[in-house]
Parts: C-alpha cells; structure tokens; sequence
C-alpha cells in the first residue's frame, strides 16, 4: 500500500513536470499563458468535480470556510498557472519550475511574520541558501547572457508566491470539508478568474484549433488525474518522503525542455538548481504544509 501511495505521488509530480513541456509547446504555437492557464483549470475541474460525485459524503459545500479559503487556493491556482507560463514563454522551463519550487520558502516567510512558525537557525539557513541559489540559476548579476528575462525571473516567483497562496487555502479549507470540494471550488475560481485575461475569443478559439488535443493533455495531466493522485498518495505517505519525491516536477520540466526544446543550463545554473531543491525539500520535511494535510481527511 506504502509503495503505491509513493507512486501516485511520482506519477503526480512527473505529471505537473510534463504539464509545464506541454505549455510550452502550446504557447510556442502562438497560444498565450492566460488561454493555456485557463483550459489547464477547466479541464481540471471536471476530473476532481467527478471524483466529488463519486464521494459526496462530508463535503463540507455547506461551510461558509470551505467556500472562502477554497476561493483563496484558487486565486492561488490562477496565479500560479498564469505566473508559470508566463515566465516559460519569456526564459526556459527549467528556470521556471524550479523558481515555482520556492512556494515553501513563501510560506515559511509569511509564518514567521504572523508568527505561525518559529524561526530557527536551520529554516533561515535553508532560506539563505535557496536566495543564493536563485542567484546562480537566474545569473541575475548577467541576466542577459543567461538568456533570461526579469519578467521570466519574477514570474516565476510570482509562481511560487501564488502556489503559496494556494497552500495556505486549502491548509485552512481542509479541516471543515473534502480534498475534491476543495479542488472543485479552487479550480472553478481558477477558471473564472482566468476567463478575462484570456478573453473569450481566445477561448473559443481553441475549440477550432487543431491543436485541441494538446489542450486537453494539458488539462489531463497538468490538474485532472495529477491532483487526484497526488491526494490519494499521500493518503499513506509520510510528508518527508512526499517532499522528496516531488522534486521530480522541477527534473521532469528542465528534462522536457532539454530534449524536446533544445533549451539548456550552465553550469552555474545547474548548481542555483541544486541549491534550490536541496533547501526547499529541506523546508518542506521540516514543517508540513498544503495539500500534504490532507490525508487526515476524509477524500
């Protein structure tokens, strides 16, 4: 049962690795971030609306709380979808998702100010690093010879900033309902908030493209079967171990991007992203946050 929990989580995390590749290929055909943001929420919707249908019991949709916070892990979906491949199209994929990555430093910084969290050495030690890390993966002393942009660097932590948002949410919305309520509400806020900045005739649009079914990969992958498996594992995984292997997003996304779009790294760059991940899965087995939580729930 352990061993099958840990490979829901791997499959989830390999699958948001494969969902930032998929943007990129779409919004190298001309497609926006707004317009993939929004098909990535939707189509994620209708996964985890279905597998609320098949467990209605103790949803919690009557809970004023459940709706709130939930609402406020969706804004965090829509800001981190659209940061994320925003700063895909301007810099690379590798960068982005491990700048994504950075979501628990956020949390941690946001703790320690309304006094959530108690510092300690190690947690700042570990932040420390993750700034220095930052440092070599953006090259920000030279940003222009690394190929990137600052709307790419400061998207991607934009990324990571709104997936902290996300976390706080749905840490504060699973206590009074469901795992697929949350997600239902998230992603239906998600979806709706994204509908303006994609504009409708975008939107209709993809439903004339053909490249519809990259659309609906997206979807599938990116927030459908992914957030389902990833709940379900960590049902019977413990938060350490689930840090760890959540690691395989940033890999599987800078691996897409070195094979299939001839994007590449430094070495500095290589280093930055070592740090980076080294700190944050550090962070992250230290305290548990986000959707972790949920397997004391009822899903």
């Amino acid at each position: 049962m352990i061993g099958a929990s840990i490979l829901f989580v791997v499959l989830a995390a390999f699958f948001w690795g494969l969902a930032g590749g998929i943007g990129a290929m779409l919004m190298a055909d001309g497609w926006g971030p707004f317009v993939v943001s929004f098909y990535r929420a939707a189509i994620g919707l209708l996964f985890v609306f279905v597998w609320l249908s098949l467990r209605p019991r103790n949803s919690g949709l009557t809970s004023f709380k459940v709706w709130f916070w939930s609402a406020v892990a969706g804004l965090g979906f829509a800001g981190n979808f659209s940061f994320y491949f925003l700063s895909i199209s301007h810099g690379s994929i590798a960068v982005a998702a491990t700048l994504m990555y950075c979501a628990p430093v956020f949390v941690y910084l946001v703790s320690f100010a309304l006094k959530l969290e108690r510092p300690t050495a190690t947690k700042w030690g570990a932040i420390v690093l993750v700034m220095v890390g930052i440092g070599f993966l953006t090259q920000i002393h030279d940003i222009e010879a690394s190929g990137l942009s600052f709307i790419s660097v400061g998207a991607g932590l934009l990324a990571g900033l709104s997936y902290a948002l996300f976390i706080f949410g749905f840490k504060y919305a699973v206590p009074h309902g469901s795992p697929p309520a949350i997600l239902s509400i998230a992603f239906l806020v998600a979806a709706i908030a994204l509908i303006w900045p994609a504009t409708a005739e975008q939107l209709l649009e993809v439903t004339r493209s053909e490249k519809w079914p990259l659309f609906l990969s997206l979807g599938v992958f990116g927030a459908g079967i992914s957030f389902v498996f990833y709940i379900i594992g960590l049902k019977n995984t413990l938060p350490s171990i689930a840090s760890v292997v959540a690691m395989v997003e940033p890999v599987t996304a800078s691996l897409f991007g070195f094979v299939f779009l001839n994007e590449n790294l430094i070495a500095p760059q290589v280093l930055g992203m070592g740090l980076i991940l080294i700190a944050v899965t550090t962070l992250s087995i230290k305290t548990n946050y986000g959707p972790s939580s949920s397997k004391h729930t009822n899903s």
